[in-house]
């Protein structure tokens, strides 16, 4: 996205990494609480309300690349693993990232530009989010985000440096449902919501000319997504895998309502783990 011609982007802070990523699409903003007096009688007296900043709320869309993706997933899932080198590399190291609630995750810090100021939201977490991929799109992340303290605004001379790595592709995903692999699913929507506990829904588009009908209990699917240029090593560094144990078949939303090809989606509840595994060049930590 581009607005008078340059590049949008947020600022990601976390303990142990910064980085500018782009977006498709931000709603970041300060929440506000009120706190009203209505009159006791009907007719008499006043009504008084107090305004008071409460927070942050806004979610931020943003493909993914090959450098923000494990970050970016990191902060989605909520929790990662210590690093693991992957053997026969010169330097690539495998995360493994776990599904929490937002009360068990660690915070990170929003910046957020806007002319010539900044403000700065501390202490955010993801509430829920939602991960896009179709063929011959960017896949991209939805971050829904949370914080309880107001944003603190200031002026600055520094600039930072926006994450421009290769993107991933919705035509470099393959999907794998109990141990085969589909060639007729055109995309998919991973959902999940994660205050008070986690809450996650998988929405599979498949194209009902090939037939090649998804099962409805699902025990594990893999859905794997390359970056397929030979320079990057062993084809690791520029992919991200994520795991899904146990489906539960929810409820076929396919509407037929046209003479070409049909993309009908089914719905399904996750209710087994999710796991992410992430691949960086160099032992970056990401918390």
């Amino acid at each position: 996205m581009k607005v008078n011609g340059c590049e949008c982007s947020i600022v990601i802070k976390t303990a142990y990494k910064e980085m500018s990523v782009p977006y498709s699409e931000e709603t970041i903003r300060e929440a506000f609480s009120v706190l009203q007096e209505d009159a006791s009688i009907e007719g008499d007296g006043s009504c008084k309300a107090i305004r008071k900043a409460s927070g942050v709320t806004g979610c931020v869309v943003t493909p993914l690349t090959i450098g923000s993706a494990p970050l970016l997933l990191y902060l989605a899932m909520g929790a990662v693993g210590n690093p693991v080198y992957v053997s026969e590399t010169r330097g690539v190291y495998q995360y493994q990232l776990n599904l929490l609630p937002m009360e068990d995750t660690e915070h990170f810090d929003l910046v957020q530009e806007r002319g010539n100021e900044r403000k700065l939201f501390e202490g955010c977490r993801v509430i829920g989010f939602e991960l896009r991929i179709e063929r011959e799109q960017a896949v991209k992340l939805k971050i829904d985000i949370y914080g309880d303290r107001p944003a603190v605004t200031y002026s600055y001379t520094d600039n930072f440096v926006t994450e421009t790595g290769e993107r991933f592709n919705g035509d470099s995903v393959t999907y794998k449902i109990n141990g085969k692999e589909y060639k007729n699913i055109y995309g998919l929507t991973l959902v999940s919501k994660k205050q008070g506990g986690t809450k996650t829904e998988l929405w599979i588009r498949r194209s009902l000319e090939i037939a090649d009908g998804i099962p409805e209990v699902i025990e594990e699917i893999v859905i794997t997504a390359q970056l397929l240029r030979d320079k990057y090593e062993h084809r690791y560094f520029g992919t991200f895998r994520i795991t899904m144990n146990r489906l539960v078949f929810v409820s076929d939303e396919t509407n037929v309502n046209t003479s070409g090809a049909v993309i009908g989606p089914l719905r399904y509840y996750v209710a087994g783990t999710v796991l992410t595994e992430v691949f960086t060049s160099g032992e970056e930590r990401l918390a």
